[in-house]
């Protein structure tokens, strides 16, 4: 999608932030600002800032929000992990009540969801360890 001038003008004022806030040096702006007012796309433009931060944090908030997403499961696991615990969820309440109105021994049978739940927590272990490992924790 094309860029319009108010979108360029935007853009330079995040990059003059960033130059003031010293997280840009003198040259980085000239190159950033002349490849900015040249951009004709949105894609040219978030190139420019995308290793910024929105100006005004701080380094300990940019650390922060570092941290926080480096904590966060993929969203393919957190899908999944809400997938299974409705399952999960819905046969324990079914069992309940078929347990509380049949006198009758009833085979547990919510139990078996007991099996892709281990699978998928040693998936999401095995993510965490991997990205522990790639941090250098």
């Amino acid at each position: 999608m094309r860029a319009a001038d108010s979108d360029r003008q935007q853009i330079a004022d995040q990059l003059k932030a960033a130059l003031d806030e010293g997280r840009l040096s003198l040259h980085e702006y000239d190159e950033r600002i002349g490849a900015a007012y040249a951009a004709r796309t949105y894609a040219e433009l978030l190139v420019l800032v995308k290793d910024l931060p929105r100006p005004g944090l701080s380094a300990a908030e940019v650390r922060t929000q570092a941290r926080k997403a480096a904590r966060r499961l993929p969203t393919a696991l957190l899908v999944l992990w809400t997938i299974w615990g409705a399952l999960a969820a819905v046969n324990v309440v079914i069992y309940a009540l078929v347990a509380v109105s049949i006198t009758e021994f009833v085979y547990p049978w919510p139990i078996w969801l007991l099996v892709p739940g281990v699978a998928l927590g040693a998936v999401t272990a095995g993510v965490q360890v991997i990205r522990n490992q790639k941090r250098g924790d």
